[in-house]
């Protein structure tokens, strides 16, 4: 068996960056990554503008910020000053509007009190620039403002509208097919019957895809008969990541590793040295036209070792096939109380952080094993236990791995 190290090594030797492409400017594009250097193709501001409602002003005009001025035309927002303000003048302005000729300061409509074509002002704090946003203050035409490998978020989106970009570059979110397996498995709506469990797999390898940056397809539950495996594995290798849950040990009715193998999947491993999760089997189904092959898991029926499973192998392919660089979720942290553990394999173990002063500190959650799901609810990372019988000492530093989002 490998090691989960060598594993991983194995499945991102396997995983490559998804081909560029051009998207519409949508919501779409969240999740994105751009691949490609945006250019401003204008200044933004494009003018001297007001910040906020009030009076365009020379400051100089107000000795101790106060006096009283003409007002000599009103400007609004998307119009365009006619007048320049002279000596003892003042333009009546809103936010974003441009500033007058002359004027070197907007007061705030609060200060001021206003009377046919003429305005008192009481300002202490004017001063040249005050109120206003200089021409290209936010951005210059041909200045870079958005670099490849950035993730498209919604203020992404923002700024490409502002600098005129109706499409862009990117490399597009993965897509992920989820497949449950199992004629015991019956969907959440459902009421199971004697011997059959809901499907926890599904949507939970569905929210993990999406929380990795993957567009999900969910293709429902196989049943543990050929016609019914086959032709939705078939359906998921259209994806650019298959994920499995159940039929990938050596049981009867395991029936996932062949079927793989008939469509022309290649088994890069079958069993890791780990608990939960023993049983993962990686393997790789080429495509035509120089795209990277379908990634395919198969990962163990049980709830744990499915999440488990994902963190260490599936969200660090769905990082690659992102574009984006390879992160390392390990850290070392310090056991917090004394914790007696016996396994065969290591064991990725629930497990609450805690930082104190610049260190991690560790402490394992009460979980019985790779069915507890709900062991779960209490983590934001998994401690590793090496194999062995251990009463592992408080202060012991052992290896953690933290999960993407934190606490779940």
């Amino acid at each position: 068996m490998l090691a989960v190290s060598a594993a991983q090594t194995v499945v991102l030797g396997h995983a490559r960056s998804l081909p560029a492409e051009s998207a519409a400017l949508s919501p779409a594009l969240l999740g994105a990554v751009l691949a490609e250097e945006v250019t401003s193709d204008l200044d933004v501001p494009p003018y001297d503008k007001s910040m906020m409602d009030g009076y365009a002003v020379r400051s100089a005009d107000l000795v101790g910020g106060r006096g009283e001025l003409t007002v000599v035309e009103e400007v609004l927002a998307g119009q365009t000053p006619r007048l320049s303000v002279g000596a003892g003048q003042a333009t009546r302005i809103m936010t974003g509007a441009p500033l007058p000729a002359g004027a070197d300061a907007v007061v705030m409509v609060e200060r001021t009190q206003a009377r046919d074509d003429r305005v008192h002002i009481d300002d202490p704090s004017v001063q040249p620039g005050r109120n206003i946003v200089t021409r290209g203050r936010e951005m210059r035409c041909g200045e870079v403002v958005l670099r490849a490998g950035a993730v498209v978020r919604p203020q992404e989106i923002g700024l490409l509208a502002t600098v005129g970009r109706a499409r862009a570059s990117v490399i597009p979110s993965p897509r992920v097919a989820v497949l449950s397996t199992g004629d015991e498995v019956v969907e959440p709506a459902e009421t199971p019957g004697p011997g059959q469990i809901r499907n926890s797999n599904g949507p939970m390898l569905l929210a993990q895809a999406a929380r990795a940056g993957g567009r999900m397809h969910y293709l429902g539950i196989a049943r543990d008969r050929l016609d019914s495996l086959r032709p939705l594995v078939e359906m998921g290798l259209q994806a650019d990541v298959l994920l499995l849950s159940g039929g990938v040990s050596a049981g009867k009715l395991d029936l996932t590793p062949g079927v793989l193998q008939d469509a022309g999947v290649v088994a890069r491993f079958h069993k890791v040295e780990m608990k939960p999760g023993k049983p993962v089997l990686f393997g790789t189904r080429d495509r035509s036209g120089g795209a990277p092959p379908t990634l395919v898991f198969g990962l163990p029926g049980n709830p744990v070792s499915s999440f488990v499973c994902f963190e260490l192998f599936v969200g660090p392919a769905i990082r690659r096939l992102r574009g984006l660089p390879d992160s390392d979720p390990t850290a070392s942290a310090v056991l917090v109380e004394d914790f007696t553990f016996r396994t065969d394999r290591p064991t990725y173990h629930p497990a609450r952080l805690e930082i104190s002063g610049d260190a991690w500190r560790v402490r394992a959650v009460p979980w019985f094993g790779s069915a507890d799901l709900r062991g779960l609810l209490d983590m934001d990372a998994l401690v590793v236990f090496p194999p062995g019988d251990h009463r592992h000492a408080a202060g012991t530093r052992l290896t953690v791995v933290r999960l993407e989002d934190g606490r779940l």
